[in-house]
């Protein structure tokens, strides 16, 4: 592997923290340092932790960070649901389509490094 640039599933990590920003700017105010707050740090922690597992010298490392990103994915996920029960968010806005894209990339590649 060249780099965790290279990786389908950390370029498409990066567009969920872009779509995540976008659909949270519009949050009430008084959020900011709430839902706001951890929607975009669970977002963000995705590709975060794909990017320091790959960095790391062995395969076992690499999975490890990929479980937490896995935890971060489930985290938005179910930040988006309150988001949508708070009715700061459309239910049709949940993004569940790149939430389950992301996390069967996830999860195949773990299997990968397991092999």
């Amino acid at each position: 592997m060249k780099s965790h640039q290279d990786l389908t599933v950390y370029q498409e990590s990066i567009d969920l923290v872009v779509i995540t920003y976008q659909i949270t700017k519009n949050f009430p105010p008084e959020e900011k340092f709430g839902i706001t707050s951890q929607i975009r740090r669970s977002a963000v922690s995705i590709p975060s932790n794909i990017a320091e597992g790959a960095a790391r010298q062995s395969k076992k490392d690499f999975s490890r960070f990929l479980y937490i990103s896995l935890g971060s994915l489930a985290e938005l996920e179910t930040q988006l649901e309150i988001s949508v029960r708070l009715e700061y968010l459309k239910k049709d806005n949940l993004l569940n389509e790149e939430l389950i894209y992301i996390r069967r990339m996830l999860l195949k590649l773990i299997k990968n490094l397991k092999e």
